[in-house]
């Protein structure tokens, strides 16, 4: 009910409309009532896709925030038809991108495009803002394309500016859209497309709306994330397509705690987990309510990767159609539909704890089984698995019988394959299952149940039915 009460609350969120006046930038103000607006070509932005246009879009951007704060009124900074080439740009309180159908903001790919701390590489970047947004059915393009150094279908590799010593490792890349310490966000019929590394970021951020949202991102990229909620509550998605190479939904506890996030109504395609609980998970994921997705041929389908000693209670995942599929070993995910663990990331972690999940009228057709890991000192409790729809068939020639628990722990293991592989875990309920497997002769598996009665405990089973099937 919780839930429920949440979703429509923010679906509903209107956003403090705040205004202002000032002679000189009514002369510039287009004559809408509400919200005020601003077209970036009032101050000379070109819109050739060629010239930056980062400070014409900036004027715009401190205008439209100059206008806020006398008139207590929303202001959109507008985009007509164009490429808008741009280093970074931040976005202030009461301001909106509104981008044209037909027009597109394009991220530099230089170095000197970005400020010089790495946590605020992004193309729009919002800090301590609060009632912002981005709408109006256009494009925010990072051209990730152009970070690629060598293309390649098992995963691409990728330039990084660590030889620059502005950062570490080899994710040194600028992300696309990043909300850091903000409130009332409003992101809604935008198509967020080729970042270099994340996507849409929202950091210690309140209050999120994200509906009718197009991310699309190369399928061999690593790490172009669709969106990662960080620290972040109260977020609503809803209606979305995410086609990308990395996770596609993936909330992170790395500072603080993730609570309320509710996703409805979205297809998602992905060469890695399309909805990815961590793997930073310090702090508390509660009251998550997962419902009505459809996911396509993706690495791995529903995924909670428990690291840091993070608790994770109260999930719900409903009404979702999985296909999964093998891609290459380089990529985390052995083609689970589901994929629960805890393990600690390395001898420094500690183990997490997972209780409360609920899985309901699911169907998935997979080339690999449900894999549910507890550890020892972090035991899955009080799993539901109602109205189940399992279908197992190879059609990939990558090879299988491996046990995946990346990142971190045993890496990867040797180990029969089965429909549901369990270790760890005290209180789990099947009811209504179906577990269907291929007669092909090539199947070496139809195991329904995999786990050594030591480690699983207080397993309740009503209907639950395993058999072959002709393809």
């Amino acid at each position: 009910m919780f839930q429920v009460q949440l979703l429509l609350s923010l679906l509903t969120l209107s956003f403090t409309t705040q205004s202002y006046s000032s002679t000189s930038l009514l002369s510039i103000l287009q004559s809408k009532p509400n919200p005020l607006s601003i077209p970036v070509t009032k101050f000379g932005a070109a819109g050739d896709g060629i010239h930056y246009d980062t400070v014409p879009i900036q004027k715009a951007i401190n205008a439209c925030s100059v206008a806020v704060s006398k008139h207590r009124r929303q202001c959109h900074v507008i985009f007509p038809p164009g490429n808008y080439l741009t280093a970074t740009i931040f976005l202030k309180s009461g301001v909106v991108l509104d981008i044209h159908k037909k027009a597109t903001i394009l991220g530099g790919t230089k170095l000197e495009d970005y400020p010089k701390e790495q946590s605020k590489w992004y193309v729009v970047l919002a800090e301590d803002a609060a009632d912002v947004g981005i709408t109006g059915g256009g494009e925010i393009n990072g051209q990730g394309l152009k970070f690629v150094q060598r293309f390649d279908k098992k995963k691409n590799v990728m330039v990084s500016w660590n030889h620059t010593r502005a950062c570490l490792g080899d994710e040194c890349r600028p992300r696309l859209v990043g909300f850091i310490g903000c409130r009332n966000i409003e992101i809604s019929d935008v198509r967020l497309i080729e970042p270099a590394y994340w996507c849409l970021h929202l950091v210690r951020s309140d209050n999120t709306s994200i509906s009718d949202v197009t991310i699309y991102g190369d399928f061999n990229s690593p790490n172009n994330d669709g969106i990662d909620i960080e620290d972040s509550n109260n977020t609503v998605i809803t209606r979305c397509n995410i086609n990308t190479g990395d996770d596609a939904i993936c909330p992170k506890s790395s500072t603080g705690p993730v609570h309320n996030l509710t996703a409805t109504n979205c297809w998602i395609r992905t060469k890695s987990s399309a909805i990815k609980l961590g793997s930073a998970s310090f702090y508390t994921f509660k009251n998550f309510l997962f419902d009505n997705i459809t996911i396509f041929e993706s690495h791995r389908g529903l995924a909670l990767q428990i690291r840091d000693g993070g608790n994770v209670s109260d999930i719900t995942f409903s009404n979702i159609n999985i296909s999964t599929r093998y891609y290459h070993p380089s990529w985390w995910g052995r083609a689970e539909p589901i994929y629960v663990t805890t393990c600690p990331r390395d001898a420094t972690s500690k183990a997490g704890s997972i209780s409360n999940l609920l899985f309901v009228n699911i169907t998935s057709t997979s080339e690999n089984g449900i894999f549910l890991s507890g550890s020892g000192g972090g035991v899955l409790s009080n799993l539901k698995f109602i109205n189940m729809n399992l279908t197992y068939k190879r059609w990939t020639k990558y090879p299988d019988g491996w046990v995946d628990y990346r990142p971190g722990c045993q890496e990867l293991v040797k180990h029969q394959t089965a429909g549901f592989m369990m270790e760890h875990i005290d209180g789990l309920v099947f009811e209504n299952v179906v577990m269907k497997w291929s007669n092909d002769e090539s199947m070496r598996w139809n195991n329904p149940l995999d786990f050594r009665p030591s480690t699983v405990n207080n397993i309740s089973m009503l209907n639950f039915y395993s058999r072959s099937y002709q393809q």
